[in-house]
Parts: C-alpha cells; sequence; structure tokens
C-alpha cells in the first residue's frame, strides 16, 4: 500500500489545543465493522456499546516529564532534550563515565555532537554530555547529578510533559495530571495512552455495573510510537521497539475471555500492540511476561485478542491510523474519519474519542 492512501485533509482548528473542560466529556465515533454504521454520541455512553462479560483492557504505564530544557556548556546556546528511554544492557555505551545513559532526541542537532555538554534545571541541575550520534537526530547521552539527587527525581523536578508537536502552546502545570490517565502507576512513556484519558471514576463504576471486567497491561510508549512513516510503501516502515509487560492475572482473564468467546476491547492502540504482539508469537494465546515490540499493524493483518477498539483521532499517513484501518476496515474507517471532520469532532491527544467494534 501506498502511504498516500492514508493521507486526509483536517482543518487546523479541529486540533484540540486543550483537553475537555471536564475529564470524560467528550464525544465519541462508534463505527459498526460489520455493518459500516456510524453513531455519534459521548464517551459517557461507552456502556451502552460494550457487553457483560466483555474484558476491557488498559494501558497503565505513566507519563514522566520526558522534555528537558538547558543551555550548552560553555556557550550557553539553548538546548532541548526529549528523553526517549534508557539505554538496555544489550548496547552498552562507547564511554564508561557515571551517571544513567539515555536514548534522546536533541536540538539544536548540527551542534550537538560527541563530547557536547549540556545542563538542565537549577536545582537540582543536571548535567549531560552527548556520547553518540545516531539517525534521524538521535543521540545517546549521559546524565548524572552531583548532589546525589537520583536522575529520576532530577527529571521529576526539572523536566517538561512532552507535549506533541502538534499543539501549539507550552506546557503548564495541570498538564502534568491532565496528560495522565486514571490508571497511570508504571513510570516510563514519553506520551500518554491518549484512548485511556477519556476514562473517569463515575464510569468505571458504569463500566462494572454492566459487567464489564477491567484487565490491565503496561506498554511504555517511546519513539516508536509516534515516529514519522518516511518510506513510500507501507510495507516498509519499521517500527521501533517498546517495553511491554502483561501481568499473569491479565493473561488468564483474556485466555478465558477467548476460551469462551467473550469479546476483548482494547483502550488504545498501545494495548492492541502489546496484546496482539504476545498472541502472535504464542499460538493466539496471552502468556504473562515482559518484553519488547516493533509489532507494526497495518491493513492485511490477522487480529488474533481484540474484538473492539476505542481510540482518539490519529494523524495523517501515520502508524497509529494504519492500525484503525486494518481493524475497522480502510474504507471504512476513512468514511468515520470525513463524518467526524464534518461533524467538527477534536482531534488527536486531547480530542474526542472513536469506538470501533
Amino acid at each position: 500500500m501506498d502511504v498516500r492512501d492514508f493521507d486526509f485533509a483536517l482543518p487546523p482548528e479541529l486540533i484540540a489545543q486543550e483537553p475537555p473542560a471536564e475529564r470524560g466529556t467528550a464525544r465519541m465515533l462508534c463505527l459498526d465493522r460489520s455493518s459500516g454504521a456510524l453513531t455519534h454520541t459521548t464517551v459517557q455512553r461507552l456502556p451502552d456499546f460494550l457487553h457483560q462479560g466483555d474484558v476491557l483492557v488498559v494501558n497503565n504505564t505513566r507519563v514522566f516529564p520526558a522534555r528537558l530544557l538547558g543551555r550548552r556548556v560553555p556557550s550557553g546556546g539553548a538546548v532541548e532534550c526529549l528523553l526517549v528511554g534508557r539505554v538496555g544492557g544489550a548496547e552498552p555505551p562507547v564511554s564508561a563515565g557515571p551517571g544513567e545513559y539515555w536514548h534522546a532526541l536533541m536540538h539544536p542537532g548540527q551542534k550537538l555532537r560527541p563530547g557536547a555538554l549540556v545542563q538542565f534545571g537549577h536545582s537540582p541541575l543536571i548535567h549531560g554530555e552527548v556520547i553518540e550520534r545516531r539517525f534521524h537526530g538521535r543521540r545517546v547521552i549521559r546524565l548524572w547529578t552531583e548532589d546525589g539527587t537520583s536522575i529520576d527525581a532530577a527529571i521529576d523536578a526539572v523536566g517538561h510533559v512532552p507535549l506533541p508537536p502538534y499543539i501549539k502552546r507550552e506546557d503548564r502545570s495541570d498538564d502534568r495530571e491532565r496528560y495522565q490517565t486514571m490508571f497511570a502507576r508504571r513510570r516510563g512513556s514519553v506520551a500518554a495512552p491518549t484512548a485511556g484519558l477519556h476514562f473517569t471514576r463515575p464510569l468505571m463504576v458504569a463500566l462494572e455495573r454492566r459487567g464489564v471486567e477491567l484487565a490491565e497491561i503496561t506498554l511504555h510508549v517511546g519513539y516508536g510510537t509516534f515516529q514519522p512513516v518516511r518510506v513510500t510503501n507501507v510495507e516498509d516502515h519499521r517500527i521501533e521497539p517498546e517495553r511491554f509487560e502483561i501481568p499473569d492475572p491479565t493473561a488468564r482473564a483474556i485466555n478465558c475471555a477467548l476460551k469462551e468467546g467473550r469479546r476483548v476491547v482494547a483502550v488504545g492502540t498501545t494495548t492492541t500492540r502489546a496484546l496482539e504482539a504476545v498472541a502472535a508469537t504464542h499460538g493466539g494465546e496471552l502468556v504473562a511476561g515482559e518484553g519488547s515490540t516493533d509489532l507494526f499493524i497495518f491493513p492485511g493483518f490477522t487480529f488474533r485478542v481484540i474484538k473492539g477498539l476505542l481510540t482518539n483521532f490519529h494523524l495523517p499517513q501515520s502508524s497509529l491510523l494504519m492500525l484503525v484501518s486494518a481493524f475497522g476496515g480502510y474504507h471504512r474507517v476513512r468514511e468515520a474519519y470525513a463524518s467526524a471532520i464534518a461533524q467538527r469532532y477534536r482531534f488527536y491527544s486531547y480530542g474526542d474519542a472513536m469506538f470501533i467494534a
């Protein structure tokens, strides 16, 4: 398939710059996969579209303030750093200096060569050294503090919420709460699993009364989820691995539902990728454990687990839109997006929701 097949024109004013005034009040467009029927409603009506015995699977990852603003040393020039993830044990850095080693996107890239020194914040002060240059602006950077503050604590103190670039404003203190789902517990993401932003305690109570079972997984959203598709043919795109964990209770609940013919409904594309990646390597069953996945889902993919998907509206030509099109059907998703635009739905991370089943 041609990547351009997933393009569409979106009026800029439909890109949500702010979350809804109250969490859980977003609109929701429902797509029936079998008939193509569209229903316009709200997220608060989600229980009406779920069945007793459905297993609703959410991602409990937590966003950390991964955007660091600082200065180069000694010039004082401005520098920006987006921490993507810690360097794993299987890829040791070339330097053995003290501190932590992170993958990062840095700006200005041309001036930040190996050996360049940077500083972030004041109290605490985070020191950084560029260790390696990699493709597409990527760096390996060493971070350390001098006062004994842990790197995680220092990042929490001086870092900024990494709002997506299509939100054209600076982050605010309230984004630290609004850009987290109510399920967020496991620190490690640079972007929120945004379908989960719609959930509230009253909605969870309503789902429980409906007889819907809740299960949790963890997939830490990294660069792989939002990296641009730079190829012409969809099949040539590759996604960088992202870490996940499937707890034993979740694996057992899903396997039981599959055997009994009950639906598994994923909240978000991140949840979908984790579940389908594990099932693809274990004969269609879920197996508890940790790992990483670079699974890229596009039309033609065979879904082994999920029968329903709650998601937000995604960027043109993005891997996330390709996943949604694989599940909902290419032409039906295009029609749904056209309807959402005509009905003035709010798009992207802080926008409205879409339910496909």
